[in-house]
């Protein structure tokens, strides 16, 4: 079966909706929204790397989780509210000190009550993977 967008979800929404959040402070920016599969950027600055002077895991994380996060919500079954994390999981494999790393999340799950999301973070200027990401959603339902 096809994955269904839910089309009040767009990438304008999207980017609105992080403009204030994390999301926005950071630098992301979603860039493509497909049927299972929601694409992101973010321009590396000093605001994301740690004091060694290499990328915050943390900044990876953050938009693996957040590309991750977004796809659910563009993906959740008619009738649901929302979504939380319950279980996320990276392997970093890399990193940059400069350019923009890119991120795509793709659906391997996409059931009425879990979404079960990969990402894999890279190096837009080499395409180098960085980091792999997996994520649980738990989807809200109205009480």
């Amino acid at each position: 079966m096809t994955p269904t967008l839910r089309p009040e979800v767009t990438l304008a929404v999207l980017n609105e909706k992080g403009s204030e959040y994390l999301p926005g402070f950071l630098g992301m920016e979603m860039t493509e929204l497909v049927p299972g599969s929601l694409s992101s950027r973010m321009a590396v600055h000093k605001l994301h790397f740690a004091p060694n002077d290499f990328l915050h895991a943390a900044s990876v994380v953050a938009l693996a989780d957040t590309t991750c996060g977004y796809a659910c919500l563009a993906h959740l079954p008619p009738g649901a509210e929302s979504f939380t994390t319950i279980e996320l999981k990276s392997n970093h494999l890399g990193t940059v000190r400069e350019g923009r790393i890119v991120c795509t999340a793709t659906a391997q799950h996409l059931g009425r009550n879990t979404q079960v999301w990969d990402a894999v973070v890279s190096d837009e200027a080499s395409g180098r993977k960085i980091a792999l990401f997996r994520c649980t959603q738990m989807v809200l339902w109205p009480r």
